[in-house]
């Protein structure tokens, strides 16, 4: 099986935390529109209580789940076979 969604989520997670480090992203717009778990984080607390590096992992590893159930469900469409 390639890993490609998997890379790809990986990579987006990346760059999503980078671009929200750097300081170009000053009031976390898009770590809140595109963190999954920031979207659980702003339901059951305030986002400024809890450490920026945790929820950086946290997306990254997100992003890189998406990408891999991604994969899994390429593999399982091509894997089906047609009766």
């Amino acid at each position: 099986m390639r890993y490609t969604m998997t890379i790809a989520g990986t990579l987006i997670g990346i760059a999503l935390s980078l671009f929200n480090s750097t300081g170009y992203d000053p009031h976390n717009m898009f770590l809140i529109m595109f963190s999954v778990p920031m979207w659980f984080v702003e339901l059951f607390t305030d986002i400024h209580k809890v450490n920026v590096w945790f929820m950086y992992v946290l997306t990254v590893i997100s992003w890189a789940l998406i990408g891999f159930l991604g994969d899994l469900g390429v593999k399982r469409i091509r894997t089906w076979r047609h009766l």
